[in-house]
């Protein structure tokens, strides 16, 4: 058993995502693989200890395990299949992506001209995810970060450091364009985040296409050109998919009711959302609620 995969195995008391000591740091724990199935990913970057998972967006597929991570720079919709190796638990960490750590650390790399993509190669950024291999550098800290969970006054004085040192070590790991042009205030990811964290902060309103471009500083059909490059779904079928998740998880995690769900997320008609949901999912909403 390796040290960060001991470490984790002490934070993960429970099964799926632990919250810790650090606002933004999570664990998660899956004792069972889990078939291929649709799954709202939020943006962060994401460390496997044991076992890996994979993710299937249109004809890509992006495995991460111990010897690699993935760096999300947008939320997205996509499948994800969890692999449990010799019965081993998948052990991983999640980090958001912190901006405010985020801006200073792309100023100090365009200080010391290390930032080697132009604003070309940024704005034409083709991915809003990658795969990229760890490093000692990226261990060591990844390590002391999980360390630093245990302690409530370790999380508070050292935590936010140790967070911007893994961003760091991000940044100057292979394929880090998108993230370098999420921190750009004029390359398409930056713009398509504004409007993205508006949709998920209110899903269960009705939004208008026209309105979102706005906040992107687009014309709605180069944000919509834009938006599907970079998810793989339209901004309509993306906010379906956002609703739909956030309601499984308002099943599964809150026992909350099927027609309470439905509401919750914006749907008006019960059976539009249980048509949908069953559509997406492959289960009805009262089958998820009893799983």
């Amino acid at each position: 058993m390796t040290p960060l995969v001991q470490t984790l195995s002490l934070l993960a008391k429970e099964e799926g995502y632990n919250k810790t000591h650090i606002p933004g740091v999570g664990v998660l724990k899956a004792s069972e693989s889990r078939e291929r199935e649709p799954l709202c990913y939020s943006q962060g970057i994401f460390i496997v200890a044991q076992s890996a998972k994979r993710i299937y967006l249109e004809q890509q597929t992006y495995e991460y395990n111990p010897d690699n991570y993935l760096v999300l720079t947008l939320p997205i919709p996509a499948e994800c299949e969890t692999i449990v190796v010799e019965d081993k638990p998948l052990l991983s960490m999640l980090v958001d992506i912190d901006i405010s750590l985020l801006h200073p650390l792309v100023r100090l790399f365009d200080h010391h001209q290390q930032a080697t993509d132009t604003m070309e190669d940024l704005l034409e950024a083709g991915s809003s995810l990658y795969v990229s291999p760890v490093t000692d550098s990226f261990s060591a800290t990844v390590l002391r970060l999980a360390q630093c969970l245990h302690s409530p006054l370790e999380s508070e004085a050292l935590g936010k450091g140790l967070v911007q040192e893994l961003l760091f070590h991000v940044l100057n790991g292979e394929q880090a364009a998108p993230l370098f042009a999420l921190a750009r205030h004029n390359t398409h990811i930056a713009r398509l985040e504004r409007a993205m964290k508006y949709m998920h902060e209110h899903y269960d309103q009705s939004l208008d296409v026209g309105c979102l471009a706005s906040m992107a500083n687009m014309s709605p059909s180069t944000f919509h050109r834009n938006f599907r490059h970079m998810t793989s779904s339209s901004p309509i079928q993306y906010l379906k998919k956002l609703r739909l998740s956030r309601a499984r998880e308002l099943l599964q995690d809150h026992g909350v009711r099927v027609k309470q769900a439905a509401a919750e997320v914006g749907y008006e008609s019960p059976t539009q959302f249980s048509r949908e949901f069953k559509r997406y999912f492959g289960l009805t909403p009262q089958a998820c609620a009893a799983a």
